[in-house]
């Protein structure tokens, strides 16, 4: 092999045997490009926003969709566990609302009018027994749109609105339904017989306890609405006639008969209940004047 003339001049950017390897720019035909620059950190877990008022988290839309759809859910899985817990016992639910009218002998016409009245019974069981689970899912679904103080009274105020629907149906049932159905089953005896479809009646009783149960709830509400700052004691007591004109109206409306004895056993506690509202908003702006202290 022959050897390399130590005195060749050496190219620049080449390799000389006397030296190490040498690079500069331009060695091959342009300048070294620079290195890219660092890639930045990434992003620290964003939160969403909150609300000013409220310190709610904002939603967008289909976040609200989402949470919709699993209250929706887990309302309807307690609704369907309760209407499966009730079904063995609606014999009993039946005995319970046939007790209230003396000598009443129910008859169906329809093939399936007897299966499809048991299961409305049983349906009707059930969500009563799911009132907790669905009535605390709705709560909570519109509980972000509230102030916190407003969070805390509607949360307290779940127990009593179950207690006041109870305390409705429970009137309806020991002091309304047999007076009226007295009056509906026995009006016009010596003219015809009372054949009543199994289907109506129970229809014509739920109806009636579910009305009175929600009239109940009136106090409540006049409590509620007074603590946010909606009405006042003097607001309600200027429209006190307005409400026994109200109340008159709605017992018409919820009472199954015309005559004025069963209208005014809902017309008159639906007009104390009003009374006893007033009491309460009293309470309540005094609540709310040492809240805000």
């Amino acid at each position: 092999m022959d050897s390399i003339d130590p005195n060749l001049p050496s190219t620049p950017g080449q390799l000389s045997v006397e030296g190490p390897v040498a690079f500069t720019p331009g060695s091959y035909g342009g300048d070294i490009p620079p290195a890219p620059p660092p890639l930045p950190p990434p992003p620290p877990h964003q939160y969403p926003p909150a609300d000013p008022h409220t310190g709610s988290p904002l939603l967008t839309y289909s976040e609200h969709l989402v949470e919709l759809r699993d209250r929706l859910v887990k309302s309807v899985l307690a609704l369907a566990i309760t209407t499966a817990v009730a079904w063995p016992a609606t014999s009993a639910v039946f005995d319970l609302l046939k007790s209230r009218a003396d000598g009443v002998h129910l008859i169906y016409t329809g093939v399936a009018e007897m299966l499809t009245t048991y299961v409305k019974v049983a349906f009707i069981a059930g969500v009563m027994l799911a009132t907790p689970v669905w009535l605390y899912q709705l709560i909570a679904f519109v509980a972000p749109g509230l102030t916190r103080s407003e969070r805390r009274l509607l949360f307290a105020a779940l127990p009593a609105v179950l207690v006041c629907f109870a305390l409705g149906v429970v009137f309806g049932y020991f002091v309304l339904l047999p007076p009226a159905l007295q009056f509906l089953l026995h009006f016009g005896g010596d003219i015809a017989d009372p054949l009543i479809r199994v289907g109506d009646y129970v229809s014509t009783v739920v109806g009636l306890l579910f009305w009175l149960g929600v009239v109940f709830e009136t106090p409540l509400i006049i409590y509620l609405l007074a603590r946010v700052g909606i009405v006042t004691p003097r607001l309600l007591s200027h429209y006190r006639r307005h409400a026994i004109v109200v109340a008159f109206v709605i017992a018409a409306v919820i009472t199954p008969t015309v005559d004025p004895v069963n209208q005014s056993l809902v017309a008159i506690p639906i007009i104390v209940l009003y009374e006893v509202g007033i009491l309460l908003s009293r309470v309540a702006v005094k609540a709310r004047g040492h809240a805000g202290r």
